[in-house]
């Protein structure tokens, strides 16, 4: 199954031997078939192979695929991909970067604070996953993962998640700080309101610039196109990714034109990028907001959550977090979530762990998802239960 000319970033993959996919399923060599409830972590929003982002991507390959490093060159794709989305935000985030990852993104970012503020300190969230670069490793929380790679980058701090008054600590010598509104990879944390908006207001006294990371919690996932909507809270600077490419490997910054306008001098190239912005990158990217809109994918993911909720009321469970078609199901210890994790996929229905919440599994399927594969999906879910729990 794996070559070992490949490398492996586990000792233990979780070892299905890919032959296609297809809508909410993905199907093995042997022909097995599997309900895929993790949607490549947060990737396939609208299932495998969505016709239309096929025909749009299969259209501009046709066309022409990389033709120079990002900027240089004007690209019909790009533009309109940039259009479509500043006419779906806030009017203060209006223009896009196009790099190659959420993760790259997140460097990006960092840089555009330290630039726009000309300070150093950088800060973040206990819990918190951006990434495993250098820098996003950095701002991240997980210490498990972080130590063997030190020193990482210096004047960074991390800050409990969701505790008001530990806000306090931030003040004017902070260039940035930067978090996911919805936590993902600490187990689906969902902060309070008043955290949102004090800390808004305390990146405004003191002109720091708030980081907004939606790379796993944006393209409709938790109900409305980006986590902030949910707080009436808007950020400096947008990072996305996963989904934004509509299975296509992309990332973007988001920010004002005037912050973005720093990249382009002082030094000249403040950011650059040779892939980034590849066309068929942005080809499935456009396409993928475009069916949002078409198919009113987003105004249903609520109550398909909530069905997932009501149909995994399982005896064992200990708490279920969610918000829209994120969960997190966290039972009585890790070994346990082992147990079921695996006992799932032996039943053909993919879930998967959280790296730092090993007492919780995930469920993230296509938006799309039906009522009928997420009812199936579920009772295959409570039948694993019954039997390791």
């Amino acid at each position: 199954m794996y070559t070992s000319y490949l490398a492996n970033t586990t000792k233990f993959p979780f070892g299905i031997d890919v032959d296609r996919a297809d809508g909410t399923f993905i199907f093995d060599k042997n022909g097995t078939k599997y309900f895929d409830l993790i949607a490549g972590i947060a990737v396939s929003n609208l299932g495998h192979q969505h016709p239309y982002i096929i025909k749009q991507i299969k259209k501009q390959i046709d066309k022409h695929l990389h033709v120079m490093v990002f900027g240089e060159y004007s690209q019909d794709v790009q533009n309109k991909l940039a259009i479509e989305l500043a006419n779906l935000m806030p009017d203060s985030l209006d223009c896009l970067y196009v790099v190659n990852s959420g993760t790259e993104a997140n460097e990006a970012a960092l840089k555009l604070a330290k630039r726009a503020t000309k300070r150093t300190r950088i800060v973040s969230f206990k819990g918190a996953y951006h990434g495993s670069t250098h820098g996003s490793l950095s701002i991240s929380g997980n210490e498990e993962k972080k130590g063997s790679f030190r020193p990482l980058l210096p004047d960074v701090f991390h800050l409990p998640f969701n505790d008001v008054d530990a806000l306090d600590f931030i003040d004017k010598n902070v260039a940035g700080v930067i978090l996911e509104p919805i936590q993902g990879d600490a187990g689906v944390r969902i902060p309070s309101k008043e955290f949102m908006t004090k800390l808004r207001k305390i990146c405004d006294d003191n002109c720091i610039l708030l980081i907004m990371d939606e790379i796993q919690t944006g393209m409709g996932r938790t109900g409305k196109l980006f986590a902030f909507q949910h707080f009436d809270v808007v950020p400096d600077i947008l990072t996305i990714g996963k989904a934004f490419g509509g299975g296509m490997p992309i990332g973007g910054l988001v920010t004002s034109q005037k912050l973005m306008s720093l990249f382009n001098n002082n030094p000249t190239l403040g950011h650059i990028t040779t892939f980034g912005g590849h066309p068929a990158c942005c080809a499935g990217a456009l396409a993928y907001l475009e069916v949002l809109k078409q198919e009113n994918i987003i105004e249903n993911v609520e109550k398909k959550g909530k069905l997932f909720e009501e149909l995994i009321a399982h005896r064992s469970i200990v708490e279920i977090r969610r918000k829209g078609l994120f969960f997190a199901i966290e039972m009585k210890s890790k070994e346990i979530v082992q147990k079921v994790v695996e006992g799932c996929k032996d039943n053909g229905v993919l879930s998967f762990w959280f790296l730092s919440c090993p007492e919780s599994f995930r469920i993230a399927p296509p938006l799309n998802i039906s009522n009928s594969e997420i009812k199936e999906s579920c009772k295959i879910i409570n039948k694993v239960m019954d039997e390791v729990c």
